[in-house]
């Protein structure tokens, strides 16, 4: 038998990177940037500070160089090298809250892959809220230990008041106009940041700048208690032998949440216990009884202030800031629980507009990170495909995504996203995880179809209304030839035949004054409310407006019509009236027509 041998976390790594994403170059890049942003963006929420983050790639030789710089709140010297220099050292492994890094493997990763591909250190630049020079280090990691190497450190003017930057040398290949791309993954973080400033410099020297939409930071995920349905056997059994809790009751109340007196008391009577055992000296089979009193003890939910989603209304407005749709709809799930594990899910679909696409684009999102890669092998994939979406007004062949100018975006947020592999690119079928977002899917569908449809009958009635307003004026003009009566103006018939509220000025003249009549005839079949807004120029006089002061004056009205109703107003006037037609405020523009006769 050959000799056994200890390796360390880095050590395997080192030989296996491709499980962490790095498996070929165009990816490695991709993953090297999305690490440092992510650090960047979680780094800068939880500090209360509305991220604005600098990315640049240049060209080294063979080998590309890539800055990532952020105005956080900075680390503290002591910590830098291991949080760069050691894999599995963060913050969040034990938190039970979303977050975008759960394991500390990310950004240290991303250090290794630069020593191991191009032999150069990692230099990690901060500065902390206060102080007046920015730490600087070199680093490499002791693949052998999972220690960080200092190679240089020491202090440096910094124009940044307060901030991290990473820079990395490392091999990859830099792609551009593909799904899978520093620009595209940029671009769909920018989306579901709408609170984020990001700015990106290619290696050709182009700038991009995604844009805050927002002002609003996020708010934070609060980090909970484990649930009791969502524990394991041996996690149990590890949380009693090194809790420090006096006895079994105060175990429970004090290290599950959702655990009260009552709930306790139900649980020890189930699993048989007193509650003042010493929960150190509990075994496996007290613990597998536990686990079973855990099962039949109905429990309320996690607490969801462990979430943090992004939002309907910041969904809609980042869509409308990167695709200029016609139509966008969002909506936000209410909460839920997989194993003990709060998850929710938003989606959102941009339709139209400057969008142009065969197929629909899929936007996949986990804890506000894009999912660039392995789409068909995704759980949120699936569920887009498994609906009807024939039903919505989209083409779809059965088991395909459907096609269409469209943009179908989902995000899971949860205190744990199960992922198919250590790379985080797509995600497993959960059944409540896949119900949510089918239910989700289907309500944005049912807004989508809503949307076609008025915008077909619409489209059906205006084509109605250019038949309508070619013929009749050629039979009004021959009836009045016929019956030698003057020509009649048919907008209002045609109006009245459309159904739409009618809105038109009438102006004759005498001695200078123009007396101006407004005729507002509501021809639909609905209560209107409105507004009339006529500028003029000169000295004008009326008996119900309200009437502006300043160089060109502006009448207003304010009008209830009911279905049927007409209204008239009047106004004198010594000089032009400046708008064209009258100014409708309050309806429908597909459900309003306006005309202007006389001088």
């Amino acid at each position: 038998m050959s000799e056994l041998k200890e390796i360390s976390i880095a050590e395997f790594f080192e030989k296996n990177k491709h499980i962490l994403g790095y498996t070929n170059p165009a990816r490695a890049l991709i993953t090297v940037v999305k690490e440092a942003v992510d650090n960047s963006l979680d780094a800068c929420e939880e500090a209360g500070i509305l991220p604005d983050i600098f990315v640049r790639i240049s060209k080294v030789g063979e080998n590309f160089r890539v800055v990532v710089e952020d105005n956080g709140p900075g680390i503290k010297r002591e910590i830098v090298g291991r949080a760069f220099g050691k894999l599995l050292y963060g913050s969040r492994f034990h938190e039970i809250k979303q977050s975008r890094g759960q394991q500390g493997i990310g950004i240290s990763a991303a250090v290794l892959y630069a020593q191991l591909t191009t032999g150069k250190p990692t230099l990690v630049m901060s500065k902390r809220i206060g102080e007046e020079k920015a730490y600087k280090v070199l680093l490499y990691i002791d693949t052998k230990k999972n220690e960080p190497i200092i190679e240089s450190e020491g202090e440096e003017e910094w124009y940044m008041p307060h901030g991290t930057r990473v820079e990395f040398e490392i091999a990859g290949s830099y792609v551009k106009d593909r799904k899978q791309s520093v620009f595209e993954y940029l671009k769909e973080t920018s989306v579901v940041n709408p609170h984020a400033k990001i700015t990106f410099v290619d290696p050709d020297g182009t700038v991009y700048e995604f844009k805050r939409t927002s002002n609003e930071i996020p708010k934070p995920a609060k980090a909970i208690k484990p649930h009791p349905h969502g524990i394991e056997l041996g996690k149990l059994m590890n949380m009693l032998k090194f809790t420090t809790s006096a006895t079994l009751r105060r175990f429970l109340k004090e290290e599950f949440v959702r655990i009260g007196d009552k709930i306790a008391d139900e649980i020890l009577a189930k699993a048989g216990f007193l509650g003042n055992e010493d929960p150190k000296k509990l075994g496996r089979d007290e613990a597998l009884r536990l686990l079973e009193a855990f099962r039949k003890v109905e429990l309320l939910p996690p607490p969801v202030d462990c979430l943090s989603p992004i939002g309907e209304e910041f969904l809609m407005r980042s869509l409308i800031s990167e695709y200029s749709p016609e139509f966008v709809y969002a909506v936000t799930r209410k909460p839920k629980v997989y194993s003990g594990h709060p998850f929710l899910v938003e989606t959102a679909i941009a339709y139209g507009g400057e969008i142009k696409a065969d197929k629909v684009i899929l936007l996949r999102f986990a804890n506000k990170i894009p999912l660039l890669y392995q789409q068909g092998g995704c759980a949120l994939t699936r569920a887009v495909e498994g609906i009807n979406w024939k039903n919505y007004g989209l083409e779809q062949n059965k088991d395909e995504l459907p096609s269409g100018n469209a943009v179908i975006l989902i995000h899971l947020a949860s205190t744990n996203i199960p992922y198919t592999s250590e790379s985080k690119e797509a995600i497993a079928p959960i059944p409540e995880i896949m119900d949510e977002v089918r239910l989700a899917l289907q309500e944005v569908g049912r807004k989508l179809k809503e949307y076609l449809e008025r915008k077909g009958k619409q489209e059906a009635k205006k084509k109605k209304e250019e038949v309508i307003a070619k013929i009749l004026p050629l039979i009004a003009k021959k009836v009045c030839e016929v019956l030698e009566k003057d020509p009649l103006e048919v907008d209002r018939v045609v109006a009245r035949i459309m159904g739409y509220l009618h809105v038109e000025r009438i102006v004759s003249e005498k001695d200078g004054i123009k007396e101006v009549k407004l005729i507002i005839s509501n021809f639909t079949k609905a209560r209107r409310e409105i507004k009339i807004l006529e500028t003029c120029s000169g000295e004008v006089e009326a008996d119900n407006a309200r009437i502006s002061d300043g160089r060109y004056p502006t009448l207003a009205w304010n009008l209830t019509l009911n279905p049927g109703e007409e209204v008239q107003l009047k106004y004198r006037l010594k000089g032009e009236v400046i708008n064209k037609n009258p100014i409708v405020e309050g309806i429908d523009s597909t459900l309003l027509s306006v005309a202007s006769y006389g001088n």
